[in-house]
C-alpha cells in the first residue's frame, strides 16, 4: 500500500476532490487506521503527522451505513477506526454569498462548508452535555472545536423561544 499512497501522493491536486460517489469497490477490510476524539489520525498506533498524508486519506474517506468509516480507491475499500467524528471545525467566519449571510467553518483538513440545509449544525447529547457539529460531506460531520463553538453561542440569538445562530436563512438552535 505504501507505493500506491505515494503515487496517490505524487498526483494530489490540491483543489480536487476524488469522485467517491463513482466508486463502489469490493470490501478489502479493516485497516489499523483511527482518528482520535482530538482530530489526529494513527496508523497501526503512531500518529501520521505528515498532514498531505492525512488530506489524501481524508479525501477518500466517507461514511457508510453497513460499515461505518471507510477509505475508498477505485479498487480498495478499508474499514477505519473513528473516536467521535472525523474532521474538527477549527475556525468560522461569518460572510456573504449570494445575498445570503452564511457562516463558513474550515476543519483541520481543509474543507470549507458553509451552514445550510446541505450542511446543518447539529447538537448530540453524550453523557449529560451537548456536543455541536457541522456536516461536511459523504456523511461526514466535524466537531465544532471549543473556540468555534464559543464563537457561536457569541453571536446566538434568540428565536421562537430558543437560541441559535441564522446560516444561509437555516435557523440552527445551539
Amino acid at each position: 500500500m505504501t507505493d500506491a499512497v505515494q503515487r496517490m501522493l505524487e498526483q494530489l491536486d490540491p483543489g480536487a476532490r476524488p469522485p467517491l460517489e463513482n466508486w463502489d469497490p469490493p470490501f478489502s477490510g479493516v485497516i489499523d487506521i483511527r482518528i482520535a476524539g482530538d482530530g489526529r489520525w494513527f496508523h497501526e498506533g503512531d500518529e501520521i503527522v505528515r498532514f498531505e498524508l492525512v488530506k489524501l486519506f481524508a479525501s477518500i474517506l466517507r461514511y457508510e451505513d453497513d460499515r461505518g468509516y471507510v477509505l475508498v480507491t477505485p479498487v480498495e475499500k478499508w474499514q477505519i477506526e473513528v473516536e467521535d467524528a472525523p474532521f474538527i471545525a477549527v475556525a468560522m467566519a461569518s460572510r456573504r454569498e449570494a445575498g445570503q449571510d452564511c457562516l463558513f467553518f474550515v476543519t483541520n483538513v481543509g474543507d470549507e462548508v458553509c451552514a445550510g440545509v446541505d450542511h446543518p449544525i447539529v447538537l448530540r447529547s453524550e453523557a449529560g452535555h451537548s456536543k455541536p457539529y457541522i456536516h461536511v460531506r459523504d456523511g461526514l460531520q466535524a466537531r465544532l472545536s471549543r473556540p468555534v463553538y464559543y464563537e457561536l453561542a457569541d453571536i446566538a440569538v434568540e428565536h421562537g423561544g430558543r437560541s441559535g445562530v441564522w446560516s444561509s436563512s437555516q435557523f440552527f438552535s445551539l
